[in-house]
C-alpha cells in the first residue's frame, strides 16, 4: 500500500544536512572567536561522521534488504535518498575545506600554526626527520598488498596512508602499500618554540615513506579513512533477544569494526585505476569518494586551546563562563528546601551541583529508603555514581536502570554498571525492543511514619560534563502525586510492563504522544486564541506534523523551536500558515524538551526527555513531567520569550526547506548570552545575601558532628 506524501514534510536526512550546514556557518561568523570557529568546523566533522555512521549506514541496509520501502515524508526510496544525500554532501565538503582554510590562515599571526612540510624551516625538518625516525618508525606496521598479501582490513575512521610501490629492481611491478597511523601516538606533532607550531602525523608518515619501503619507489602517496555502518538493526533500535546485554553489547561493538564501508575519504585527488581499485574492495561506487583537503580527524582543535597562554585566551576563545550557583538554592540541607518548594535547574547558566548535593545528603540520610534512577549517558569521571554507590554501601535500596544501548557509549555504560553492581545496587536493563532514555531519579523517604518522596525529572543526561556544554532544565519537586506516579514508573520497569497508567507523568511508548496530540486539540478548540509553543531537538512524528497543520489551519498561533531536524515545512499555504520554525545554533547545544499549551492561568507546561520522533513516541521510554508550581512556569515562559526574541543566533525556516538569519534590529538578542548574564548577575546578588544565623540546634548539631 502507497503512503500518503503531505505536501508540507521533507525528508529528515536532508533536514538533518540542513542543520549541519548551519553549524558549519557558525564557523564563519566572524563575531565569534577564531578558535572557537576552528572548533566548530570539528564539530561539524564529528557530525558527518557520526551521520553516515548512523542514517547512512542505516539507508546503505535498507537499500540491499527493503529496496522498495518509501520515506513516508518525501516518498523516496533508499537508494532515493541516497543519492540526493551524497550530492548535498559534495558541496559541503568544499565549503569546510574552504571555511578551515580561512580560519587557519587567521590563526596564523596569533602563533597558532597547522603547517605543510614546505612551511618548516631547517631546524624544524631536521627535529621532525629525528623525532620520526626515534619515535614513529619503530611502531609502524607497514603492509603490502600484492598477489600473496590481501587486502588488509581498514578500522572505522582509522587514517592509513598509502602509496604505490614499484621494486626498484623490478621496475614493471606495483604495489600498493599501507601504513595504519598507530592509534596510541598523537595526531599532531608540536613543534619546539614558544608558538604552537604543529604538523600532522599523517603528513609526517607520508614525508617519510621512503625510510619505510626501503626497497621501493614511492609514488600516489596520499592517506585515505573509512567510514563504516555502526548500525546493528536498519530499524536504529531493534536487538536480538539475549540473557546478558553486557556480552551482547561487547559483541556488537566488536562488529561496529567490521561492517560495510560507506563512504571513504581521501586527501589527494585517485587516479581512475586507484579509484576503481578501492571501488571494488570496498563495494562502493565513486559518489562515496569524497576529496578533503582539511584534516579528516579535528579532535586535536580542543586540546590546542589548552595550550594557549593567557593573552592568546582572550582573542581566541570564549570569555570564560562557568555554571553559577542557582540563586533558588540556600545553603543547608536541599532535601529541606525541596519539601518547601519545588526547584527548577537551568544547564548549564546554573551548576548541577545541588542535584549531586541531593543525591549525596540522600546518600547519608537514615531516612532515606531507596534512590531510584534511570540512566542513558555518563560521564567517564561521574560524581553521581560515587554517590549512589556510597547509598548502597549505607545500606539503601538502589536501583539504577541503565541502557547499554547509548549510541557511541556502550563501553562506557557497561563499566559503570559493573562498578554499580559491585557497590551492591540493583542494576537493570533496559527492554528488547525499547531504548530507555528518560531522565527521572526518585528518592524515598520515611517522615514520621510516612512515606514521602523527592523526584526529579530533566531533560537532559546526568552528565557532569555535558552538563557544561548542553542546555537543559531539570525539575526537582516534592510533590507527592508526581512521587506516587516516579514510584510506580521504576515499579513497572523492573517488572517489564510498558503499560502503566500514571496520573501525572506521561509516559512513551503509551501516553507521552497521545496526551501531547489531546493537549493540542484542546488548543485546536480555542482556533485563534489557541497557542502551541514547543522546544526539542528533533521533529519527524507524522502524527504529530499532522496535528501542527490541523492547528495551524484552525488559527493556532504555533511555534517550534527545532534545533536540528524539522520534517514539517511551514507557512505552506493551506496547511503551516500560522507556524514558526527555529533554530538557534550557539556557544551551547540547545538540548531541552519542553511543551507549553495555552496561555495564562490555563496554561499546561510539561519538560521531559522526548523530541517528537516516530523512535521516541513508539519505539523508547521516555518521560515528561508537569509544571505545577506557578513560579517555574513564569521562569520558563520568560525562557521561552528569550529564546523566540532571538535575532544573533536564531534561524527561521523557509517553506522551502532552507534556513534564514532573522533580519538584525533592535534590540539585539543572543538567547544565550543573555542567560549566561542573568545567571551571573542573580549569583551576584546571592553573595550579597545576608547569611541566616545558625540556630541552636543547628549549633548543638554540629558540636557532635
Amino acid at each position: 500500500m502507497k503512503k500518503e506524501i503531505l505536501n508540507y514534510t521533507q525528508n529528515r536526512e536532508l533536514s538533518w544536512l540542513e542543520f549541519n550546514k548551519r553549524v558549519l556557518e557558525e564557523a564563519r561568523d566572524i563575531t565569534v572567536p577564531l578558535l572557537e570557529r576552528m572548533k566548530f568546523v570539528a564539530i561539524f566533522t564529528s557530525n558527518l561522521d557520526e551521520f553516515f555512521m548512523i542514517r547512512v549506514g542505516s539507508l546503505f541496509d535498507m537499500a540491499h534488504t527493503d529496496a522498495q520501502a518509501t520515506d513516508s515524508r518525501s516518498g523516496m526510496t533508499p537508494m532515493e535518498q541516497l543519492e540526493k544525500i551524497y550530492a548535498a554532501v559534495a558541496p559541503l565538503y568544499k565549503e569546510r575545506d574552504k571555511t578551515y582554510a580561512d580560519i587557519k590562515s587567521q590563526l596564523s599571526p596569533y602563533g597558532v600554526c597547522g603547517l605543510d612540510f614546505k612551511e618548516l624551516d631547517q631546524q624544524e625538518r631536521k627535529y621532525v626527520k629525528k623525532y620520526f625516525k626515534e619515535q614513529v618508525l619503530p611502531v609502524l606496521s607497514p603492509q603490502i598488498v600484492d598477489a600473496n598479501h590481501p587486502f588488509p582490513h581498514l578500522l572505522n575512521k582509522e587514517i592509513y596512508v598509502t602509496a604505490s610501490l614499484t621494486q626498484k629492481d623490478k621496475k614493471n611491478k606495483v604495489h600498493m602499500g599501507i601504513v595504519p597511523i598507530p592509534q596510541f601516538i598523537s595526531d599532531i606533532l608540536y613543534l619546539p618554540g614558544k608558538d604552537i607550531r604543529y604538523i600532522r602525523m599523517e603528513k609526517v608518515i607520508m614525508e617519510y615513506l621512503d625510510l619505510v619501503f626501503t626497497r621501493y619507489d614511492i609514488s600516489d602517496a596520499n592517506y585515505i579513512c573509512v567510514t563504516r555502518n555502526a548500525d546493528v538493526a536498519p530499524d536504529d533500535e531493534a536487538l536480538e533477544v539475549t540473557d546478558d546485554f553486557r556480552k551482547l553489547m561487547k559483541s556488537t561493538l566488536h562488529k561496529r569494526r567490521k561492517m560495510a564501508v560507506v563512504r571513504l575519504e581521501v586527501a589527494e585527488k585517485l587516479s581512475e585505476d586507484m579509484q576503481a581499485f578501492f571501488c571494488v574492495k570496498f563495494q562502493i561506487t565513486p559518489d562515496q569518494i569524497f576529496r578533503t583537503k582539511m584534516p579528516m580527524k579535528l579532535s586535536y582543535i580542543f586540546a590546542i586551546s589548552g595550550k594557549l597562554p593567557e593573552p592568546l585566551k582572550k582573542a581566541l576563545i570564549y570569555p570564560p563562563f562557568s555554571p553559577q550557583p542557582s540563586a533558588a538554592v540556600e545553603d543547608g540541607s536541599i532535601m529541606r528546601q525541596i519539601r518547601k518548594k519545588d526547584l527548577l535547574l537551568f544547564y548549564p547558566y546554573e551548576s548541577m551541583q545541588p542535584f549531586l548535593n541531593l543525591i549525596k545528603e540522600a546518600s547519608t540520610d537514615p531516612n532515606v529508603l531507596t534512590i531510584k534512577i534511570t540512566i542513558y549517558r555518563l560521564a567517564s569521571k561521574a560524581r553521581l555514581v560515587e554517590y549512589l554507590c556510597a547509598a548502597a554501601e549505607n545500606g539503601k535500596e538502589v536501583t539504577v536502570l541503565i541502557e547499554l544501548r547509548a549510541r557511541f557509549d556502550e563501553q562506557n555504560n557497561i563499566d559503570w554498571s559493573e562498578r554499580l553492581e559491585e557497590a551492591g545496587c540493583r542494576v537493570i536493563y533496559g527492554f528488547e525492543n525499547y531504548k530507555v532514555h528518560s531522565k527521572i531519579c526518585l528518592i524515598t523517604y520515611r517522615n514520621r511514619g510516612d512515606i514521602q518522596y523527592i523526584t526529579q525529572v530533566g531533560t537532559g543526561n546526568y552528565n557532569e560534563k555535558t552538563a557544561t556544554m548542553y542546555t537543559d532544565l531539570s525539575l526537582i519537586t516534592a510533590d507527592p502525586a508526581i512521587g506516587k506516579d516516579a514510584s510506580a514508573f521504576f515499579n513497572n520497569m523492573a517488572t517489564g510492563n510498558l503499560d502503566g497508567h500514571y496520573t501525572y507523568l506521561i509516559v512513551s511508548p503509551t501516553s507521552l504522544k497521545q496526551k501531547i496530540l489531546v493537549m493540542m486539540d484542546e488548543e485546536i478548540k480555542k482556533g485563534v486564541k489557541g497557542r502551541i509553543v514547543m522546544k526539542m531537538n528533533s521533529v519527524t512524528d507524522v502524527d504529530f506534523i499532522k496535528k501542527v497543520s490541523k492547528a495551524s489551519c484552525a488559527g493556532v498561533k504555533v511555534d517550534l523551536l527545532v534545533r536540528g531536524i524539522c520534517c514539517i515545512l511551514p507557512g505552506v499555504p493551506g496547511y503551516t500558515e500560522n507556524v514558526r520554525v527555529m533554530s538557534v545554533v550557539g556557544r551551547f547545544l540547545e538540548h531541552p524538551r519542553i511543551f507549553s499549551f495555552g496561555t495564562g492561568k490555563e496554561q499546561k507546561i510539561y519538560i521531559g526527555s522526548a523530541d517528537m520522533m516516530t523512535r521516541n513516541t513508539e519505539k523508547r521510554v521516555e518521560v515528561a513531567c508537569p509544571v505545577l508550581d506557578e513560579e517555574i512556569k513564569k521562569i520558563i515562559n520568560h525562557d521561552l520569550k528569550v529564546m523566540l526574541s532571538d535575532n544573533i543566533k536564531a534561524r527561521i525556516l523557509q517553506k522551502d526547506g532552507t534556513y534564514r538569519k532573522r533580519e538584525l534590529t533592535e534590540p539585539y538578542i543572543d538567547s544565550q548570552a543573555v542567560f549566561m548574564d542573568e545567571m551571573i548577575r542573580a549569583a551576584e546578588k546571592t553573595k550579597e545575601r545576608p547569611k541566616k544565623k545558625k540556630g541552636l540546634l543547628s549549633k548543638i548539631k554540629n558540636i557532635f558532628h
